[in-house]
C-alpha cells in the first residue's frame, strides 16, 4: 500500500509539472509578442485592402477604447465612424506600412502578462487625401489580452 501511494504521488507530481510547463509555454512572452505582431500585420493587410472594419478588429469593441490624435475619441463605434469619415475612399486610405515596431509586455504582480505597450511608426503611401493630410507619424498603443485575443484599448497616433 505504501508503495502504491508513492507511485500515485509521483504520477500526480509529474502530471502537475507537465500542466505547469504547458501553461507557461502557451503564454510565453514570445508568443504574446508574436500574437500582437500578427494582429498588426492583419490590420495592415485589411487597411491595404480598403477594409476599415477588418482594420478595426484589432481594437477592443468597448465604450472606453480611446484614440488620441488631433482630438480624443472614446468608444469603438466613434473611432470606427471617424476612420470611415476621414478615409472615405480607397484612394484616401492608400497603402499602410508599420515599422520600428517595439512590443513591451507588461506583467502584473502575479507575473501574468495582461497588457502590452507597443510603439512604432506608420506611413501611408497615397495620392489622395481626405480631411487627414498626414502620411507619416508615430504611435503608441496600449493592448489588453482579452478572451478574444490581444486588442488595442488606447491608440495615440501623431
Amino acid at each position: 500500500m505504501h508503495r502504491l501511494f508513492r507511485h500515485v504521488v509521483v504520477i500526480l507530481l509529474l502530471a502537475g509539472m507537465s500542466a505547469v510547463a504547458h501553461a507557461a509555454a502557451s503564454t510565453a512572452p514570445g508568443d504574446d509578442a508574436s500574437a500582437i505582431r500578427r494582429v498588426m500585420a492583419d490590420q495592415q493587410a485589411a487597411w491595404n485592402r480598403g477594409d476599415v472594419d477588418g482594420f478595426m478588429r484589432g481594437y477592443k469593441d468597448a465604450p472606453d477604447t480611446t484614440f488620441v490624435g488631433s482630438s480624443v475619441r472614446k468608444g469603438y463605434r466613434e473611432i470606427l465612424a471617424s476612420y470611415r469619415e476621414h478615409y472615405a475612399t480607397r484612394e484616401q486610405m492608400g497603402q499602410l506600412t508599420f515599422s520600428d515596431l517595439d512590443v513591451r509586455l507588461l506583467p502584473g504582480a502575479s507575473g501574468a502578462v495582461r497588457y502590452a505597450a507597443v510603439t512604432g511608426r506608420f506611413h501611408l503611401d497615397r495620392k489622395a487625401h481626405g480631411s487627414v493630410a498626414q502620411d507619416d507619424g508615430v504611435y503608441s498603443l496600449l493592448w489588453e489580452k482579452t478572451p478574444d485575443g490581444w486588442k488595442i484599448i488606447l491608440d495615440h497616433s501623431s
